[in-house]
């Protein structure tokens, strides 16, 4: 038989690390997972007699198995036909936790009455009492009596009071029932039944008792963001170790805005779940000028349902990817008013094989501008945008921009064939509201260590992405998205706060995506299903995860300035004919304004609406024109 103390010693100064939003308000704790034995004279004398009183009256008289105990239980089996009462005593407990099922048979409860039997005569009751205050499972994930008391109560388990040791004792017998953290009232009405059983073992006096009653226990806070929480743990580990969960006592500070997380807790959660009780959701919400992730949701009930799908569930992007290729395009002076055709075409994928890209629908539009092209989510321009462009060019774009992704997805990445996480697909929209400069994600802003000095400080992190001029056009282009293409259902918020987004579908309607900012924040939004499966027609981007983004950004935005995106001087506007390309002329019937990148703006006229009788003078012909592509 396995012998006691089979976990590390409880280290002195076993406190959690606490949790802080970038106000200074409280969001939880991180515990270690590893669990410390509790020597018997670091249990408080309370703890054990309570205990002893609940669980085993006569521990100290007993051999293992109490005779009296079984003879009280089986009458009552016999009352209630069943299995009710086990007559178990701790030892036996003890023996059914460490080696043993919990399953109700007479084989199973001799094989546990004579493995009883021999640890008692192996072990004093100090030792078995110590392993069983070790084994013991108190809810929560808490084994043993040290998890229970720094979960509970963020001590070690010789700081307890006696009005503590009275809940805990209770706890025990039914974890889930008596919950500390949710259920209040049935945990102290247990912990009465416990005191009313020491004073019936004149273990304490009734006056004792209702001073104990009477006391006020304060439970530790419990955590909220447990997403959020957890990456901030994940993060902590791939920096210092493991041991630094498991020295506990710093306090962390973390980049969130926990008024908004809750926001985002909340917008998600009724928007996934009217819809279906299965289906999943992420949000993260980012400061495009700091980097700070103000919020960060990675699922529907994160207190039951512990996968982090805001950074770590790599799925399809579909067309949410699109912007990315638009702007490496603007970056190699393809221009926003160039001119596109959409009719069919086919790439060779072996010498058997070739792929032919459909626009959604199966539809086609015939020629569109690449503002048109971006608004619509028309996947043949796309396609044929990164063909010019290069893929090579496109990954390095990219890359530069937050997004890693694979070149050997050909010319399938167009449609965000490559798998991605939701916070790196945020990170990478970010430069297009910072004016070209990418900020690196930071959820941890200070970490303080047990004399609340400051121990590691994380200053933001800013890298070039792109040139003003393409963040600031791409933007442009997205807005149409919001006014007149897929997501126009969000075209009164984007009346009255600047902004800009794009959606995204993936094939059979199995992921929906929407990412769309202003100048202050940056938010994306994912909603599918864990093990990935159709949601059905229309579930879309636009239908889906919109509706959702919108709700939670009035919130984000409400308190925040409704200033414009700025534009920077290396852009400029000029009149085109929005069905060529080419400048406007007075008898254009479709022209307008449209922005360029400076020096590729075009140079030459309209020719298709350009009259022999009309003299129109052509600036500077030596600048090269473009055209339609």
């Amino acid at each position: 038989m396995d012998s006691f103390a089979t976990y590390p010693p409880l280290p002195s100064g076993y406190t959690s690390i606490k949790v802080f939003d970038n106000k200074g308000l409280f969001v939880g704790r991180i515990l270690p997972d590893k669990r410390y034995w509790a020597t018997i004279d670091r249990i408080p004398a309370f703890l054990q007699k309570a205990v002893v009183a609940v669980e085993d009256a006569r521990f100290y008289e007993h051999g293992g198995i109490d005779v009296r105990g079984i003879a009280r239980a089986l009458v009552k089996d016999v009352v209630k036909r069943r299995f009710a009462e086990g007559g178990s005593t701790i030892t036996q407990q003890l023996i059914k936790n460490r080696y043993l099922s919990s399953e109700k048979t007479i084989e199973r409860k001799y094989e546990e009455a004579k493995m009883a039997i021999e640890y008692e005569q192996k072990y004093t009751k100090k030792q078995i009492l110590e392993m069983y205050f070790n084994e013991i499972y108190y809810g929560n994930g808490a084994w043993g009596i040290a998890q229970a008391a720094r979960l509970y109560f963020d001590k070690s388990p010789e700081e307890l009071n006696d009005a503590e040791c009275a809940l805990l004792a209770g706890v025990q017998k039914n974890p889930g029932r008596y919950n500390p953290l949710g259920k209040p009232d049935q945990v102290t009405g247990r912990r009465d039944v416990v005191l009313a059983r020491m004073v019936t073992l004149d273990m304490i006096s009734p006056a004792e008792k209702e001073k104990l009653r009477n006391q006020r226990v304060t439970f530790t806070q419990p955590g909220q963001a447990p997403h959020y929480v957890a990456h901030i743990r994940s993060k902590l580990i791939e920096r210092f170790g493991l041991d630094v969960l498991e020295q506990g006592g710093l306090e962390v500070t973390a980049a969130m805005d926990l008024a908004l997380q809750k926001s985002a807790e909340q917008a998600l959660e009724e928007g996934v779940k009217k819809r279906s009780p299965e289906l999943q959701g992420a949000l993260v919400c980012l400061d495009p000028v700091t980097g700070d992730v103000l919020a960060a949701v990675g699922g529907v009930d994160g207190i039951r349902n512990s996968y982090n799908r805001a950074f770590s569930a790599k799925r399809q992007p579909g067309s949410a990817i699109k912007p990315l290729i638009y702007a490496a395009a603007l970056e190699k002076g393809i221009t926003a008013a160039s001119v596109w055709d959409d009719s069919p075409v086919s790439y060779p994928r072996s010498t058997t094989e070739s792929w032919t890209p459909q626009n959604y629908g199966k539809e086609f539009y015939g020629a569109l501008n690449l503002s048109q092209a971006l608004a619509h989510s028309n996947n043949i321009i796309a396609v044929k945008l990164l063909d010019s462009v290069g893929i090579p060019y496109f990954v390095d774009v990219a890359g530069k921009m937050g997004l890693s992704l694979r070149a050997e997805n050909g010319l399938s990445l167009a449609l965000g064939t490559d798998e991605v996480t939701l916070s790196d697909l945020v990170q990478a929209y970010a430069p297009l509201a910072n004016g070209g400069m990418r900020p690196e994600a930071r959820t941890i802003l200070k970490i303080y260590d047990r004399k609340r000095t400051v121990w590691i400080e994380t200053p933001p992190t800013i890298l070039p992405a792109l040139s003003p001029a393409a963040a600031y056009i791409t933007t442009q282009m997205l807005k149409g998205v919001m006014t007149y293409g897929t997501a126009k259902g969000l075209k009164k918020f984007s009346a009255t706060h600047p902004s800009a987004g794009k959606t995204g579908t993936t094939d059979d309607y199995r992921d929906a995506w929407f990412v769309g900012y202003t100048p202050q924040v940056v938010t994306g939004v994912w909603v599918g299903y864990d093990k990935p499966r159709p949601g059905g027609k229309g579930f879309t981007g636009g239908a889906v995860a919109a509706p959702i983004w919108e709700k939670f950004m009035r919130k984000a935005v409400a308190i925040r300035s409704t200033a414009d995106f700025a534009r920077p001087d290396s852009v400029v506007s000029v009149s085109i004919d929005s069905e060529t390309g080419y400048l406007a002329t007075p008898d254009c019937p479709k022209s307008g304004e449209e922005l360029f990148i400076s020096g590729t703006e075009p140079t030459e006229y309209c020719p298709r609406h350009l009259k022999s009788d009309k003299s129109v003078v052509v600036p500077d012909e030596t600048k090269p024109a473009a055209g339609p592509y």
